[in-house]
Formats: structure tokens, sequence, C-alpha cells
């Protein structure tokens, strides 16, 4: 598969055939279809502007970053319909109906709502293009409007980022009737939502009183990739300079928890953007939180989830930070999943009772040093029983980073002498 070429669109459908049935599946496991496409989309870095991709395919290594990214909006845009299809998906037939329903969908979302990506339904011969053709030529002229790929992680997250909101605001549009109307609401939503992106980063950056030079660049960034209007960029850098008050940011109106997640963590990262979070911004974000309607748990939910993502991809990501950064970042992160693990000791106590594999291997590693194999093993089957922690039904685990000997830092003090010990009791 050559995501340059034409074609691109309909191999990757083949390809990943087996993946959107069990996504299909998955969606109606979820308590929330949005937590389901936050935990599809997150891991991926698109929402951060990043072309991480998590596709394994055998060509996958030949892909520049812009033909990574646009596997990714093509994915993010497909998955985001079938997590919303509110109707049982029962045969391979039906899967393959809805799939072709949302590729005739991408092309007039971005026919109607993104005007300077309209592209005509005929050829120049007057034959009427495909809905996999159409779709597939708009996606490549989404993908070369964003910044071009060899700057740094700010340029990409404060420009590329804005692709969220198209598989937001497309997960909306898939379910109305696209009249004249509708389709006004929606350019109308895809503008206000940029600009209340540009007031999340100007609410940040003046949280402590003071706006950092690298928070500074990350306006110029964000305005490049927004499209807005030249009276609305001189407003968002009036906004910028003079700061703007929390009740200004506009809520989603339909109470959107996934977008809202989204203005989280914009505003966590802009206080990245200097490398650092203290005092008054860690009090912001707190504040901010509870604007959102949020607790404290969404707040470290998506720290984890962040530095998580961080920490996982650090090697395509090496710009970020520094290597003293890096260590700050490991060791935060691990002290929250330390203090998750504490909390739901019990919850991870039962799991490893209930898992004879794992029992067995405890037993052994007290008397014999296990194998490679075994303690790879071991590694697979503690990582499962992490994710039965309800923060991680959301959330994915970084698995490269959570080596077994940092599973052991995270793990309570004494938790295998403990399951050894009420399991023979």
């Amino acid at each position: 598969m050559k995501p340059g070429e034409k074609g691109w669109l309909t191999e990757y459908l083949g390809f990943r055939q087996e993946l959107l049935k069990n996504l299909s599946i998955e969606g109606k496991k979820s308590s929330h279809p949005e937590h389901s496409l936050y935990r599809v989309i997150q891991p991926t870095g698109l929402m951060y502007g990043q072309a991480i991709s998590a596709i394994d395919h055998p060509d996958a290594s030949t892909w520049n970053e812009k033909q990574r990214m646009k596997i990714l909006l093509a994915e993010s845009l497909i998955s985001s319909s079938l997590l919303y299809y509110d109707k049982p998906i029962k045969s391979t037939e039906e899967l393959s109906a809805v799939i072709t329903k949302t590729i005739e969908h991408i092309g007039n979302f971005y026919n109607t709502i993104f005007p300077e990506l309209a592209t005509p339904s005929k050829t120049l011969f007057g034959r009427k293009k495909t809905p996999l053709e159409l779709a597939e030529r708009i996606l490549d002229k989404r993908i070369e409007h964003t910044v071009a790929f060899k700057q740094n992680f700010w340029s990409h997250f404060f420009h590329n980022s804005l692709l969220f909101l198209d598989v937001f605001i497309f997960g909306q549009w898939i379910h109305t009737n696209a009249d004249r109307i509708v389709s006004e609401f929606f350019k109308y939503e895809r503008e206000e939502l940029r600009f209340s992106v540009v007031k999340v980063i100007a609410l940040a950056a003046h949280s402590n009183m003071h706006v950092a030079p690298e928070e500074r660049k990350l306006l110029e960034y964000f305005l490049q990739g927004t499209g807005l209007p030249a009276e609305r960029k001189k407003e968002a850098q009036r906004i910028f300079e003079q700061g703007v008050l929390l009740e200004e940011i506009n809520l989603p109106t339909n109470n959107s928890w996934i977008l809202k997640k989204y203005f989280l963590e914009m505003a966590i990262l802009t206080l990245w953007a200097d490398k650092e979070v203290e005092g008054q911004e860690e009090d912001f974000l707190k504040t901010f939180c509870r604007y959102l309607d949020f607790h404290d748990d969404d707040l470290e939910n998506s720290m984890i989830a962040m530095e998580g993502f961080v920490l996982e991809h650090w090697q395509q990501l090496e710009i970020l930070q520094n290597k003293q950064d890096y260590q700050q970042v490991s060791e935060k992160f691990i002290q929250r999943l330390a203090r998750l693990a504490n909390k739901n000791k019990n919850r991870l106590l039962r799991e490893v009772q209930a898992n004879n594999e794992l029992m067995a291997l405890l037993l052994q590693a007290k008397s014999a040093e296990l194998s490679d194999t075994e303690k790879a093993r071991m590694h697979q089957l503690l990582l499962a029983v992490l994710q039965t922690m309800p923060t991680f039904v959301v959330i994915s685990l970084p698995q490269h980073f959570l080596t077994l000997p940092t599973l052991m830092k995270i793990l309570p003090p004494d938790f295998f002498a403990e399951a050894l010990e009420k399991k023979t009791m």
C-alpha cells in the first residue's frame, strides 16, 4: 500500500477489514462511544498533531509522515462513524455497507464544510467519480493543507491537531440531513471551535502571569493552520496578548466529553511548551477542569494518557524534550501509576490470584530465575492485570515503556508476597 498513489484508500480498507470489524463490535461494549473514540484516537497521536502510526503494515516503514497522517485521519473518520453507529452490525456484508456509506459521507462532508477543499465529482472527461475516488482525493488535499512535517513537535501539534476537530465535527455531521441550514451551522461550528482553541491556548499561557517565549510561538504555529479570516486572526492575537477570562471559553452545547478532553489536553500541552508545569499552572488546570465539569481524576487521567503517549513514543518525539526532562516525565508518570495501583490494590490482587498461569510464574520466581520467555509472559500477564483498572477502560497503557522492572516500581510494596500469601490461606 502506497498512500501517495491512486487506490491507496481501497487497499487500506482491504488491509484493515478485520480491525474495523472488531472495532464495530468493541464500540457496542463501551458505556459511551466518545470514550471508545478517545481510546482509538489518543494513542495514535492524531489529537496532538503527530503522525505516530499504530498500523502494522508491511510497507509502513516506507511511508513519510504526511502519508502516515493521511492513513490516521482516514482511520479516525471511519472509526468515528462505526463507534457512533446506533444499530448492531451483524454481518460482514452489513459492515461493508456501513463503511461504503461512510466513505460517501467523507466526500460530502469535506466538499460541504471545507469549501477550500472542494473537489469535482466528475473527471475531466465527464465520468462520475466513485465515492472512494472522491474521498481519496479529498483526504489527499486535506493533508496537503497541514504544515510541512520537517519541523518541531510544537509546530506539528498546534497546526495539525486541528485534524481532530475534523473527526469530531464529522461524527456529528453524519447523523444529520445536510441541507443548506445544517451545512451553514457546521461551517460556523468549525470556525468557532478553532477560535475556542485559541482562547484555551491564551488562557493557559497566561495562567502563571508570565507568557514564556515558547508559549508565544504557539499562537504563530496554531494560526498557520486555522484558516481563520484575517480579522479573526487579529482578534486571536489580541486575545493572546491581553489574556482571556475563563468564562469566555465556549463550552460545547451538547456537553461533549471528548471535545472537553481535547480542550483540557490542549491546555496541558500549552503549559508543557516551557517544559514545566508548576504551582499556579497546576492550580489553573484544576480550575479549568471544574469549569469543564470534570473532576481531579479527569485531570490525572489526562496527565497519565499524555505522559504515557510521550514516553511510549520518545524516539519519534525526541525533539520534544531533552534527557533530563525525559527523566522527570518518566518519574512523574511512574508516581501517578503507583498511586493508581495502590488505590486499586484489592482489585489487582484479585485479578492476579484469579490467573493460575501468573500465580504459577510468581511461585516459580520465588525459588528460581525465570527464563526470558517466562519473563516476557509475566510482563504480558501483568499488563493485562493493570488494564482491569477503571482508568484503562478509556486510556491505553504504554506497553513498551512499561517494562517488567518498571512494573515492579508501580505495584505496591510486597504486592506479590501478599498475593501468594492470601492464595495459600
